[in-house]
């Protein structure tokens, strides 16, 4: 069996405001929220930069709980190139983790799950790679900023 490897491409750090987030209520597949992005910066072995700031993270808590995570956001790195990021994913956890985490209470990255595929698009020639491979990412969630491990699938 030839099992896929994985190497570390970069980290996202995303800031985001815990008041700010705005909850449309129950809509007829579940919950839908939506945070706004408000910057944040990257860095990795071949790549660094700063996220830039009006992007959006639409989530939806099913009615199994499990929320669906749907991130659409603006990267620019330090030589001025631009990458788009949409990052769909899954989060859910024990109730009483995920009822600390929506009053904005820090927990334990281990008492939950939170993975991510991010996929990116630019013109840049030099970051390319970025489009020529699928990632997978663990998310962080934390007060007032969301840590992004992206990993790329060799």
């Amino acid at each position: 069996m030839n099992v896929p490897q994985l190497e570390f491409a970069f980290e996202i750090t995303i800031e985001v405001a815990p008041g700010a987030l705005q909850e449309l209520g129950h809509t007829g597949k579940g919950i839908r929220r939506i945070v706004p992005i408000l910057g944040g910066k990257f860095e990795g072995p071949a790549i660094r930069g700063k996220v830039l700031p009006g992007g959006y993270d639409w989530q939806l808590e099913r009615t199994d709980h499990i929320t669906e995570i749907d991130a659409r956001y603006l990267l620019q790195t330090e030589d001025g190139a631009l990458i788009t990021i949409v990052n769909t994913g899954l989060r859910y956890g024990p109730p009483e983790v995920m009822q600390k985490m929506m009053k904005g209470e820090a927990v334990v990255p281990d008492a939950y799950y939170f993975r991510t595929i991010p996929v990116f698009e630019t013109a840049a020639p030099q970051y390319a790679w970025c489009q020529e491979h699928i990632f997978v990412a663990n998310g962080i969630r934390k007060p007032a900023e969301v840590t992004i491990q992206v990993w790329k699938v060799l």
